[in-house]
């Protein structure tokens, strides 16, 4: 036999067992994982009220509890979901407190909507006595920023940090003037952009670039997996980050994309969010946001991003390993990286009197 045969064999032999560990590992995210409603949600109830349609753009909202007292709300970019986005993450973030994670409705989006159930958690966990961080990943940031934008003071005020991964926060981080097109157009800025100019009426050319940008997704997970080994939960989420790829409607990609649309970078004159901010720019982000993003010049210059952050701290997430730099929001593949920044930052923001004693 030769050794490709013998390869292929084993390969064979051992895929039920990869299969049935990976079930497992489901199994068991979704025991930690569960559904909650908060106790009240005046504010989702008022949107529904007044625009029935609302309902199919509602959120799914999830909670894992934790040790501490210092929760995290986790809010994901245009894929995967909150719950697959941080699931390197999850052990470090439990052990402040517990994580409610955002996920966005697959056949639809509303920014009013998220803001109302955005709005409802905060209140719920301050009724708790609770001050949440709010950790968005690259599109989330977006999200977050006109949420903190168009929040009243007493939201800004139960609110104990932000954390910005990638961040995303208007249509010009991906998608260039005119004017800087010469070197061409890339896969993911083509989509965006003839989806961004799509007419809302005809579905059929809409469903026609979604499902452009359904395998353009999924040909940029499978670029971050190639020659990567898989571990039991990197294979038990890949099924979960398709899923979703494959089956958020023409609808509902058009709308969040339509969100990102009508993003408006913030007015540096004046403050987005007066507490604690922490920025990680992955080493690569260059290859997904185009090199006259606003927010990458926002976050390369101190003068500019503390007239809207005064309290802000910006790291550069770098790979440990050469030749496999660090790409935009891959907090799946390379959370090492990431871990050990949100980490320091998390101890240092939480327990400041016990690091001076140290």
């Amino acid at each position: 036999m030769s050794d490709k045969t013998a390869k292929l064999r084993v390969v064979k032999d051992i895929r039920p067992v990869v299969s049935a560990f990976s079930v497992a590992a489901g199994f068991m995210r979704g025991i930690s994982i569960k559904q909650f409603a908060p106790k009240y949600r005046r504010r989702e109830f008022d949107v529904l009220e007044r625009n029935k349609d609302s309902r199919r753009t509602r959120c799914q909202l999830f909670r894992e509890k934790g040790a501490g007292n210092v929760p995290t709300i986790v809010l994901g970019g245009f894929v995967p979901d909150a719950t697959e986005t941080v699931e390197f993450q999850r052990t470090l973030l439990r052990r402040h407190g517990s994580i409610y994670y955002l996920n966005y409705s697959r056949n639809g989006f509303c920014q009013e909507m998220f803001a109302a159930q955005l709005n409802d958690l905060i209140e719920d966990l301050a009724r708790r006595g609770q001050k949440p961080l709010i950790m968005a990943i690259s599109f989330g940031c977006g999200l977050l920023a006109t949420f903190m934008r168009n929040a009243e003071e007493r939201v800004h005020e139960s609110v104990r940090g932000l954390v910005l991964v990638s961040p995303v926060i208007t249509t010009d981080d991906l998608i260039r003037p005119l004017e800087h097109k010469r070197d061409g157009v890339r896969m993911l800025e083509s989509n965006l952009k003839k989806i961004v100019a799509a007419d809302p009426a005809d579905e059929s050319n809409i469903s026609k670039h979604i499902e452009r940008s359904r395998r353009c997704f999924q040909a940029l997970f499978n670029a971050g997996a190639e020659n990567r080994i898989l571990s039991v939960r990197h294979l038990a989420i890949r099924k979960k980050i398709n899923d979703v790829i494959e089956y958020t409607t023409a609808r509902g990609g058009f709308e969040r994309v339509k969100a990102l649309r009508d993003f408006r970078f913030p007015l540096l004159a004046r403050t987005l969010f007066s507490g604690p901010v922490l920025v990680l720019l992955a080493e690569n982000e260059a290859d997904i946001m185009v090199s006259s993003s606003p927010t990458l010049k926002l976050f390369s210059e101190a003068s500019l991003y503390t007239r809207i952050f005064p309290s802000c701290r910006v790291k550069r997430v770098r790979s440990h390993s050469a030749g496999d730099g660090v790409a935009h929001a891959s907090l799946i593949f390379h959370h090492e990286a990431y871990n050990e920044l949100l980490e320091s930052w998390y101890e240092k923001l939480l327990y400041p009197r016990l690091k001076l004693a140290v």
